[in-house]
């Protein structure tokens, strides 16, 4: 019986290692050693077709499960882990505060609550997640040239061949420990471009539970989004 392959990209490169990604939008990506051939990364993709679609199984439930947050008075949205509610108020300095437990969003600005969101998001994601590069820097010896938020699409996170490193403005809703396997995991491409054996043992130093972390991710990173 011919394996049905699922769809997916190739980008060759320089590289050593191919390795086969499931972006945050379902597509699968291959990136590969300019030496392979379209046959070989053809044979590891079938050879990976059951782990492939039974991740993009389980990806389905959790979308058919996931709830689109409303702009009304109650409903919760999420900051480092934590559900916060909403009270529409009429007026205040700012759009969107949060404090006292509960985000104010201005009503007069409710039809742009998304992108007013997103910029709460991306304004606090910077000094956070800065501060973390910093606590793990020395620890695994690493420096990055520059650190960035970006609306990464199908990424929570990425690294440049430059070192720079670029997180998705929706980080900022995981919890702490979440945020810190990001930032580890990215930091740890510092030192290893592909995610080899040397690339999760550098994780492990740091992280010794990432496993579960990583799994928290996969699993609950549908909500993540507003």
């Amino acid at each position: 019986m011919t394996t049905k392959l699922p769809p997916y990209t190739v980008k060759k490169s320089a590289r050593k290692t191919l390795s086969i990604y499931i972006e945050r939008d379902g597509s699968v990506s291959v990136l590969a050693p300019n030496e392979n051939t379209d046959e070989e990364i053809r044979e590891i993709v079938t050879q990976k077709s059951y782990q492939i679609y039974k991740y993009l199984a389980e990806r389905e439930e959790l979308i058919a499960t996931k709830s689109y947050r409303e702009i009304t008075n109650g409903e919760s949205f999420l900051y480092l882990g934590r559900n916060y509610r909403l009270q529409l108020v009429k007026d205040q300095d700012a759009p969107l505060k949060l404090k006292d437990g509960y985000f104010f969003l201005r009503a007069a600005d409710k039809t742009h609550a998304s992108e007013i969101f997103k910029e709460f998001y991306k304004g606090k994601a910077l000094s956070r997640i800065a501060g973390r590069v910093a606590f793990y820097r020395d620890k695994m010896n690493v420096v990055p040239r520059e650190i960035r938020i970006m609306e990464l699409h199908n990424r929570w996170a990425s690294c440049s061949r430059k070192g720079d490193l670029n997180f998705h403005w929706k980080c900022m809703m995981a919890p702490l420990t979440i945020l810190d396997y990001i930032v580890v995991h990215e930091m740890a491409h510092l030192k290893h471009e592909t995610h080899n054996e040397a690339f999760w043992n550098e994780v492990d130093k740091i992280i010794p539970d990432y496993r579960e972390r990583k799994s928290w991710l996969r699993f609950n990173g549908a909500g993540m989004d507003l």
